[in-house]
């Protein structure tokens, strides 16, 4: 089974995760727009979500997971062609939660920014 089954399906890969940062690129394509044939708003979410995670990732302690607490996102140009680049930095990661953002390109127009937080935690083991 895929590292991350949903990143394959929408064609993202993560480019690069180090010391609190990551960059996540995604081309796009007529699968992935709205109706008004430019890039679904979902999508732009996602690589947000995607790049907070893998940016959180680097500076986990073994053991330790992380989930959305919330995300939201400002968007600013419509895309309807070329690579979408996201990239991510972790602003804290405290001992319960992580606050990040990102910022999304396509090209060097600033398409869209999102701020969001996770939490931290170790699962808990089974009975």
């Amino acid at each position: 089974m895929s590292m991350h089954p949903f990143a394959d399906l929408v064609g993202l890969s993560v480019t690069k995760m180090k010391d609190g940062e990551s960059e996540c690129r995604l081309e796009a394509r007529p699968e992935l727009f709205n109706p008004q044939g430019v890039m679904h708003g979902a999508t732009l979410y996602a690589l947000a979500d995607t790049g907070m995670g893998g940016a959180l990732y680097t500076l986990l302690e073994q053991g330790e997971l992380c989930a959305t607490i919330d995300l939201t996102i400002s968007y600013f140009a419509a895309i309807r062609e070329g690579e979408i680049v996201c990239k991510t930095r972790v602003l804290n990661k405290g001992k319960r939660t992580a606050s990040m953002e990102s910022e999304i390109y396509n090209g060097e127009t600033l398409a869209a920014k999102a701020m969001g937080s996770f939490a931290v935690f170790r699962p808990s083991r089974k009975s």
